[in-house]
């Protein structure tokens, strides 16, 4: 955490920055990502949109991190949608 905040990288796990890293030194390239991760072009473009998705969760000053953790659960499929969505409503009405 810099100056309080979090930081999107600290909610990365190791294998999306792992990703992010990979990313960099493939200059940005799908295709070569793909091809260096043995999957197809818009498998990887899935990954990266996922990836995109989180970090903006982190962006959202208007979630807590509760709610970011659950939102980031669900992204990542360990969570089904509508139990996230169970989940943060039920916490936000314990906290109103």
């Amino acid at each position: 955490m810099a100056n309080g905040k979090s930081s999107w990288v600290s909610s990365l796990s190791e294998e999306d920055l792992e990703f992010v890293k990979n990313f960099v030194l493939k200059s940005g390239s799908l295709k070569d990502m793909a091809e260096a991760y043995g999957v197809s072009y818009p498998t990887m473009r899935l990954k990266l949109d996922k990836l995109i998705e989180k970090i903006g969760l982190v962006d959202n000053n208007r979630d807590d991190d509760y709610t970011r953790k659950i939102k980031a659960m669900a992204i990542d499929g360990k969570l089904s949608l509508e139990a996230a969505r169970e989940l943060i409503e039920a916490y936000r009405l314990k906290e109103e």
